[in-house]
Order: structure tokens, then C-alpha cells, then sequence
């Protein structure tokens, strides 16, 4: 009878070992194959599929290639210790099931392979994958985790060539200490010209966009979710270190938010682009998205099924790790005028999304083609200075949000309401960017008091 293979719940390094059970008439016997795998790549190297969980993807990185690498080896192991294992049934004594455990013993003291017992220690890399693998993350959070991994990666690169004492500088849970945060804030901030001086850290680790200067916020945001995995790996026993209580992460600085009012939204919607079509249903889209007031990552996640009695109902992705919030948008006129427009759109989502950077560049070719080209006054992200900008140019799909949460809580003046319909948690300190108090507001409130 052939060898069932399951995966174990526990994991080292990250990683799950394959389980093997063999049942034949009333003989049964189990054993740890010493093979081990990621959950996602179960299935490659069992053998219930050939296609690797990376089939299509359009960049294969370094990293992706050592993944793929290292599973294709284990596919080959289990494979030749199945066969192993067939072969020795054949003559074993089906009354001692000890045979079945000592099959795989026998396979690897042919010497072929390093048994479990002697893997390599930890590393800070291998740790920061098990926490990306046990850690409740979204795929768009892990996604960003993985940003910061490979920054890390270019980091521990850039000392070793770069400082001839530490030629040999590598990571460690118990070595990182505040000094060592600061260089690696001074590195963050200076990295964009390291990616044409010394082009050889993208070879080994690329990044699929040029690296541009980095804001202090982008900065802090990369130190936050640093601070979020030593945080994890202290509550799980990987490290008594604990590097950030000495280091002071700096404050974000945001400037006073801009949004569109309800005239220019409609001014946009009412303009004729008959003749771009493609521009056009971007157009309809980000009005959409003016009048639903989801986050990008929302809005590109939504199918017909969302469309629930005359109203937009989904889970903002923001919350869905902690504690969900259940959002639902009753559409207006001009909501179910834009899906009635594409009612016979065939794809899978609920609108003919593009590409999110794709987006944002129709959205300001929309606002410059509209005539909505006012001045409005942004923060710096670089020099964290204010400066004046036209609207058009600095226009993206959070504008959208903007729109929403901004012109709603010029009309109900109440936050927690505004907050549930845009899927912000109640009493959120991100809420405040969305909102401006007006001269208008300022003056309805002092005539309370006449």
C-alpha cells in the first residue's frame, strides 16, 4: 500500500515536518520523516501537484529561486524514501512495527542528508519567516513585512561590504541593539543612492521599483512593524531582547487634509470622455469609490456578491486581523448609475479594475481634464515642509476616501457615525486626517451660542 503523508502541526524554523503513515491489512505504523516544508508547498513536494505555489509570477526573485530550490530537494527525498519504504515492506515482518520507524532511520544513515537533530541554528531571517508564516497578518500586511525583510536583507549586505572590521556582520535576535537601529535608520534614508552606486544589493535582492528618497514617515512605518516582530518574537521566547525600549521611534507628521467637494466630484462624474473609454471608466470607478468611501484594497476586492439590497457590505481589510468590522454603504443614485453602466462587465470583480498605479495616473489626467486644478497646500514628505501643489497632481485613489469621509462629516458633524459607514474603529487617531474643520463648520458652531 502506499505511504500517506500529512504535516504536522508544530513547525521548526518555520517550517512543518512531513508525517508518514503505512496501513496495510491490520498492520499500521508512523513515523517523522525528517522532511520539511512549507504549508503552501505541501502539496508540490508530496507530489498531489507539480506546479510550484510560484507557477506565473512574473519576477523570480533571488529569494523565491532559494525557496524553490530547497522544496525541490525535499520532493526528492520523500521520493526516494517512499521507495525506500515500498522496498523494505516487501521483506519486513509485519508483525514488528518497528520496521516502518527504522526505515527512515536507515535512510539517512546513508549519509545523504543532515538528520534533524543537526540542523542549523535559527537564524534572525529564519525567525522573521516563522513569524510571517504564524503571526495573523493579511496578505497585503505580509506582503509589506516582506518590504521590510528584504530592506533588512540589503542591510546586513550593505555592513558586510561596506565596513571591512564586519566583513562577516550578520543579524542576530540578540545582538541588534539601539546603535544598531540607527544605522539602520541612517541606511533607510540613504538607500535610494545605493541603489546605483552599489547595484550588486538589488542583484542578490531586488526590489520591483527603483528606490526613490524615503519621507520620515515611510521611515517610522518600516521601524513599527520592525518594533511588531520583536515584540512577537519576546512574547514567543526567540529573544529576551528587547531593542526598542531604548529607541525612540519619531512622531509621523501629516499635513491638513485636502478632499474634494460634492460640486467637483460631480463636475468630474458629468465630464464627457466619450472619446477615451478606457480614462472613462476609470473616472466612474473613482467616483464610485467617492460614494462608497472604502480603501483602495477594499474597493479592489469587491465582487457582485458585495452588492447586498441596494448596498456595498464588505469587511474592512484593515480590521480583519484584530476585530473585523462589517461595513455597509446604502448607494445613492449616482452608486447604482455606475453599476448599471457596467451590469454586463464579465470579470470577476464588481468593475473593470486596472492596475492601482495605473489608477492613480487616470485619476489625475481625469481631475487636469476636468478643469479641477486648484491649489492646495501638502506636507512634504522629505523635508516635512509644507508646499503649495495643484490638486491634480498629487490626486490619487485616497482621495476618493477623503471625499467621502470629509464632505459626510461636513453634513453630520458626527464622528462615530461618518466612522461607521467608512470602517474606521470608533475614537480612531487616523480619523482626524480625514477630516477638516471649516470656516463654515466654525461658524454654525459659534451661532449655537448666540
Amino acid at each position: 500500500m502506499a505511504v500517506i503523508k500529512s504535516i504536522s502541526a508544530k513547525s521548526v524554523n518555520g517550517k512543518h515536518e512531513i508525517l508518514l503513515r503505512y496501513k496495510s491489512g491490520k498492520f499500521a505504523s508512523r513515523a517523522k520523516s525528517g522532511i520539511f516544508t512549507l504549508p503552501n508547498w505541501f502539496d508540490f513536494v508530496v507530489g498531489n501537484k507539480s506546479e510550484t505555489p510560484y507557477k506565473g509570477k512574473r519576477v523570480i526573485t533571488d529569494e523565491i529561486k532559494q525557496t524553490q530550490s530547497f522544496h525541490e530537494q525535499q520532493k526528492i527525498k520523500l521520493s526516494e524514501l517512499e521507495a525506500l519504504i515500498n522496498e523494505t515492506s516487501k521483506t519486513a515482518e509485519r508483525n514488528i512495527p518497528e520496521w516502518f520507524v527504522d526505515c527512515v532511520d536507515k535512510y539517512y544513515q546513508r549519509g545523504k542528508y543532515t538528520p534533524k537533530a543537526e540542523q542549523p541554528k535559527q537564524t534572525f531571517f529564519d525567525t522573521f519567516e516563522e513569524f510571517l508564516i504564524k503571526h495573523p497578518l493579511s496578505e497585503v500586511r505580509r506582503k509589506n513585512f516582506r518590504v521590510v525583510y528584504r530592506v533588512l536583507k540589503r542591510f546586513e549586505m550593505y555592513i558586510c561590504k561596506t565596513d571591512r572590521e564586519r566583513r562577516n556582520f550578520k543579524l542576530e535576535l540578540g545582538g541588534i541593539t539601539p546603535d544598531t537601529l540607527q544605522a539602520f535608520s541612517d541606511f533607510l534614508k540613504k538607500e535610494h543612492e545605493l541603489f546605483h552606486t552599489l547595484p550588486e544589493l538589488y542583484e542578490h535582492i531586488p526590489e520591483y521599483h527603483e528606490q526613490k528618497p524615503r519621507g520620515q514617515n515611510t521611515v517610522n512605518d518600516i521601524f513599527k512593524k520592525l518594533r511588531t516582530f520583536f515584540l512577537w518574537c519576546y512574547r514567543h521566547n526567540k529573544t529576551q531582547n528587547r531593542p526598542f525600549d531604548s529607541f525612540k521611534i519619531d512622531e509621523c507628521v501629516y499635513g491638513t487634509p485636502f478632499y474634494i467637494t460634492i460640486d467637483e466630484r460631480n463636475t468630474l462624474y458629468k465630464l464627457d470622455l466619450t472619446s477615451r473609454p478606457e480614462l472613462e471608466t476609470q473616472r466612474d470607478i473613482f467616483v464610485f469609490q467617492c460614494l462608497v468611501g472604502c480603501r483602495v484594497s477594499d474597493l479592489y476586492s469587491f465582487t457582485k456578491a458585495n452588492v447586498i439590497s441596494d448596498a456595498i457590505e464588505y469587511i474592512a481589510r484593515k480590521t480583519k486581523d484584530s476585530k473585523p468590522i462589517t461595513v455597509r454603504v446604502p448607494l445613492n443614485s449616482i452608486a447604482k448609475e455606475i453599476l448599471d453602466k457596467y451590469a454586463d462587465f464579465e470579470g470577476k470583480t464588481l468593475l473593470p479594475f486596472i492596475s492601482q498605479q495605473k489608477y492613480n495616473v487616470a485619476i489625475k489626467k481625469a481631475f487636469e481634464l476636468a478643469g479641477i486644478t486648484r491649489s492646495v497646500i501638502i506636507c512634504d514628505p522629505l523635508t516635512r515642509e509644507n508646499v503649495i501643489r495643484p490638486i491634480n497632481e498629487v490626486a490619487s485613489s485616497h482621495l476618493a476616501r477623503r471625499c467621502f469621509v470629509g464632505n459626510m462629516y461636513k453634513k453630520a458633524k458626527d464622528q462615530n457615525l461618518v466612522a461607521a459607514l467608512s470602517g474606521h474603529k470608533q475614537n480612531s487617531k487616523a480619523f482626524a486626517r480625514y477630516r477638516e474643520i471649516d470656516e463654515e463648520m466654525k461658524r454654525e458652531l459659534v451661532s449655537l451660542i448666540e
